[in-house]
């Protein structure tokens, strides 16, 4: 019997290819392949195609049960030039799992038809999830071999490929303390990042004794005692003296940060601590509040509602040119100037390039802190913290804490951008609903961690943290 050569038409090699293995399956040899016009409308829009020839060759693992084929004529062989050889394309290897029925069955019928592409992948990695311990050899083999396969055939062997390494992670865990697995699962239950969690379960293997990995108390208080090292707190400057004629100059506190965050009323609450006063620091400071959100009309009368009751003077601005008159008159009068700003979208660079230039005004010792809020995921923390870099921030405001049951995100993300935490709010309530930062406030907010909360208060002393002493 001669050999059939056949023809498959396709937008290039691997749509021919795909065509060949779903009529045809996924035994045969490509002879050779050319570049032709596809045909258009009316001879209009023509496309080029790519045609190949190929002839099916004898299925792998049923060749004694098939006659020999005939020879090929003499004028077929002379065809296949040296060129033509180099090109030639088995389809499916001999390394494949699908002849190698000690792991993976052959995804062949007992008729000896062929099966459609995609129900054969099915078999083989169904094949694979049962016994998949037997794959990891044969797909080390594949790994080999990938250069040299088509891509519609890769997708099994990138999904064997995942099976590989989520075995080698399995055989991991098995060795793995039971301590440390279910410390795993509590940082990731506290949306702790990933980075941030394999670092920690990297210095539990390195630093806890087995002994300690057996007391899970100990062990448990040793992850929390390295979070709360973790946990930068911003050091608010001292308060300079102030004398007549001594150059005074005063605090000037700047809130950055997206829209939605509460920087107006944290201005507020900050306002009316400083400039109120409360029991750990009765006398009240002289502060004024500037803020450059003038066109959100809802923001300005906020803030003006606040101002009035408090009975502190607030000024609008909306140039660079104002604001640095402004602080130029009140610097050496006031103790603490709130600088509120607009509200503004990390991915907007134009408009936080115009904010920036109008901040510039308040000068190099005034104190940028950006305001975020509990409840964001860790990847969107980090994306609002890099855009915010250019405003040169020294501390994070932590706002809306109430609303979020999870910590690990805020603590990941700091710890990441090496960033430390100033205030915290918890609520709207103004002034009592905000605070200054400590360690112990992340650590009580932690879920399924038991926290001595005497033990880590000693560890981390929370010196004035929860007071607004400025002296």
């Amino acid at each position: 019997m001669g050999l059939d050569i056949l023809v498959e038409r396709g937008a290039n090699k691997g749509d021919c290819v795909h065509k060949i293995v779903k009529k045809y399956g996924i035994y045969f040899t490509i002879l050779r392949e050319k570049t032709v016009p596809a045909s258009g409308l009316f001879g209009m829009f023509k496309k080029e195609e790519v045609e190949v020839e190929f002839y099916l060759s004898p299925q792998i693992g049923l060749q004694s049960s098939m006659p020999p084929a005939a020879p090929m004529p003499q004028s077929q062989n002379q065809a296949l030039s040296a060129q033509s050889r180099e090109r030639q394309f088995a389809v499916v290897p001999a390394a494949m799992p699908l002849a190698m029925p000690s792991s993976l069955p052959a995804a062949l019928p007992s008729d000896g038809t062929t099966l459609d592409f995609e129900e054969r992948k099915k078999k083989v990695l169904a094949a694979a999830r049962r016994d998949p311990e037997k794959v990891i050899k044969e797909v080390a083999t594949l790994s080999k071999q990938q250069d040299d396969m088509e891509s519609s055939h890769r997708e099994i062997l990138d999904e064997l490929k995942e099976i590989r390494e989520s075995l080698k992670s399995q055989g991991e865990r098995k060795t793995e303390h039971t301590t440390l697995l279910r410390m795993e699962e509590i940082l990731r239950l506290n949306d702790f990042s990933e980075r941030y969690t394999t670092g920690l379960l990297e210095r539990a293997r390195k630093e806890l004794s087995l002994e300690a990995l057996e007391n899970f108390e100990v062990a448990q208080n040793r992850f929390l005692e390295w979070i709360g090292e973790s946990v930068g707190i911003y050091q608010i400057p001292e308060k300079p003296p102030r004398k007549p004629g001594d150059g005074h100059s005063a605090r000037i506190m700047v809130l950055v940060g997206p829209t939605g965050v509460g920087k107006t009323t944290t201005v507020s609450k900050l306002a009316a601590i400083y400039g109120i006063g409360n029991v750990s620091r009765p006398q009240p400071l002289s502060v004024r509040i500037v803020t450059i959100d003038a066109f959100r009309i809802g923001a300005q009368h906020q803030i003006e509602g606040y101002a009035k009751i408090m009975e502190i003077p607030v000024s609008f601005i909306d140039n660079h040119r104002d604001l640095q008159r402004e602080i130029d008159l009140h610097k050496e009068v006031a103790d603490l100037i709130l600088v509120d700003t607009i509200g503004r979208s990390p991915r907007d660079s134009a408009k936080l390039g115009e904010m920036k230039q109008i901040l510039d005004a308040c000068g190099p010792k005034a104190e940028v802190h950006l305001a975020m809020s509990a409840s964001v995921k860790t990847d969107d923390l980090l994306h609002i913290m890099r855009q915010f870099e250019p405003f040169d921030y020294g501390a994070v405001l932590l706002t809306k804490l109430d609303e979020t049951r999870h910590v690990g995100n805020i603590i990941s993300a700091l710890a990441e951008r090496g960033k430390p935490v100033s205030y915290i709010t918890d609520g709207q309530g103004v002034p009592k609903d905000i605070r200054k930062a400590n360690v112990i406030q992340f650590l009580i907010n932690l879920e399924e961690f038991r926290v001595d909360r005497e033990m880590f208060e000693k560890r981390f002393p929370a010196i004035e943290a929860d007071q607004f002493q400025w002296s």
